[in-house]
């Protein structure tokens, strides 16, 4: 049998735990799993383009288990009512390739995202960054603002979307968050005197969503939107100005904000910073910019973290995902029995 956690035990058990500890213990989770990073298989996620969108599969290993999420990104879905992204994810064991947990991962994904975000955040903004700015109030956005009042001491957020009725449904639910929210009229309202912006918007197209001189020295941009090909929110010179820092960096070439580019353009990578291996922020003045496009060790960490949290709760099923037949060389036997 299998353990599975669908969507309604997801949300039983976040609720249970609260969401802050949730995210919390999540980021810590991501971190180790950082901190280890060289004891992961990695590769690029293997991704089916279409004009509506992208399915991916995203995997990675350690010498124990083997997980992967199934993702898809279709921007136009929201006309029709369903949800621009969907995920479910498998966790394994190595040893004998049996399928350990299936979970939901569309409400796990955007938990994940926020603690990833944060989590780069406390290793890259100034400590004293109390006040951000977001552009994109989609379905991520919320989260995105619980994460950094939680893990970074957040206390203003100031918001736009060009959908007044975006603005609305995240002021509706932050309303009780502590946060002070500001709702401005442009992006270029929103980013002054903020000291980390993130933009986490949805079109599936190459925008400039922060121009160059709407960044001031000092800042931390936590760019999540661009996640990929043909997708970007930030304007090529402010690259340029910045130090940039990755996940992945063969995968964040394709996929991030620097697809725009040059090859051999210089990153940083988020575990090498962690890990002390490589400076994060080096002044107060320098402009730091994390090109978040998701990577399959922050699903892994997540995955890994909701096994250990179910075990001996109620916050999960068992399926019989995989046949069992009582002569292992007899499976046929199983289409006979009564």
């Amino acid at each position: 049998m299998v353990q599975y956690v669908g969507v309604g035990n997801l949300i039983s058990l976040v609720r249970a735990v609260g969401v802050e500890t949730f995210l919390s213990e999540l980021a810590g989770f991501i971190e180790n799993d950082f901190r280890r990073w060289p004891e992961f298989d990695k590769t690029p996620r293997v991704a089916s383009h279409s004009a509506e969108g992208v399915i991916e599969l995203m995997p990675t290993a350690d010498a124990a288990l083997y997980g992967f999420k199934y993702v898809n990104g279709h921007p136009g879905n929201t006309r029709q009512g369903l949800q621009t992204v969907t995920a479910f994810g498998v966790l394994s064991d190595v040893a004998s390739g049996y399928p350990l947990l299936l979970s939901e991962m569309t409400l796990l994904t955007a938990l994940r995202t926020a603690a990833t975000s944060a989590l780069a955040a406390r290793y890259l903004a100034r400590p004293d960054s109390r006040v951000m700015a977001m552009i994109g109030l989609g379905a991520q956005s919320e989260f995105q603002a619980t994460a950094f009042r939680v893990l970074l001491g957040i206390t203003h957020v100031r918001v736009y979307d060009v959908d007044p009725a975006a603005a609305e449904k995240f002021c509706q639910n932050m309303a009780e968050s502590g946060l002070e929210i500001l709702v401005a009229r442009s992006s270029q309202e929103a980013v002054l005197g903020a000291d980390v912006i993130t933009t986490v918007t949805a079109d599936k197209l190459k925008a400039t969503i922060l121009s160059d001189n709407m960044i001031g020295a000092g800042v931390h941009i936590n760019a999540v939107g661009g996640d990929c090909p043909g997708k970007t929110e930030l304007q090529a010179d402010i690259l340029r100005r910045g130090r940039v820092f990755v996940e992945y960096p063969e995968q964040t070439r394709i996929e991030g904000e620097i697809q725009q580019m040059p090859e051999d353009f210089p990153v940083t990578e988020l575990w090498q910073v962690i890990t002390g291996e490589a400076e994060g922020r080096r002044s107060g003045q320098e402009i730091t910019i994390f090109d978040s496009v998701g990577f399959a060790t922050e699903d892994f960490s997540a995955l890994r973290y909701l096994r250990d949290k179910v075990q001996g709760t109620g916050f999960y099923t068992e399926i019989d995902l995989v046949a069992e037949p009582e002569d292992p060389r007899n499976l046929f036997g199983l289409l006979q029995q009564n």
